[in-house]
């Protein structure tokens, strides 16, 4: 195999490590990888239509990365404030303290300014679950989402 054929691959398989790691885009990995191999193939296999559809997979694997944890908070019933305050403080607290404070502070922060805004503590709670499983449940998503690309990169690479 050409030296590029090993590089898509492992961007592929890269994409579904960073789909767990936080700040890691591991959709657009999966995207580069499998362009990279599409590339390196001299683009005769896969077919455009399977590219296709692996690209739009690897990008709907990064939208939900990116807007999960809010589109699951305003499920739950937060406000636009709340979810925008919430992102701002998870953010810095990664930054600070790893996805075990980004988790802990978007749930304190969804709580406290939901109850800021409606004194009603059983919502707050509610709204803060439904955030954070949201954020839980979009990295078990992605994870299934850019895994199943590599599935089908290493099946075209050994077929």
């Amino acid at each position: 195999m050409e030296p590029l054929v090993w590089v898509g691959l492992a961007l592929v398989a890269a994409g579904v490590v960073g789909s767990v790691l936080p700040l890691v885009p591991g959709g657009l990995l999966s995207v580069a990888g499998v362009l990279i191999y599409w590339w390196s193939m001299g683009y005769a296999e896969p077919s455009v239509l399977l590219v296709a559809t692996l690209v739009a997979v690897g990008l709907v694997a990064t939208l939900v990365d990116y807007a999960g944890g809010a589109i699951a908070a305003r499920a739950g019933g937060a406000s636009l404030l709340t979810t925008a305050v919430a992102v701002l403080v998870g953010l810095v607290l990664l930054l600070v303290a790893g996805p075990v404070g980004f988790l802990v502070g978007l749930a304190a922060t969804v709580f406290v300014v939901e109850f800021a805004q409606h004194a009603d503590a059983e919502a707050g709670l509610r709204v803060a679950l439904y955030a954070t499983v949201g954020v839980l449940a979009s990295t078990v998503v992605q994870v299934l989402m850019t895994g199943s690309i590599l599935v089908v990169v290493v099946i075209v690479a050994v077929v």
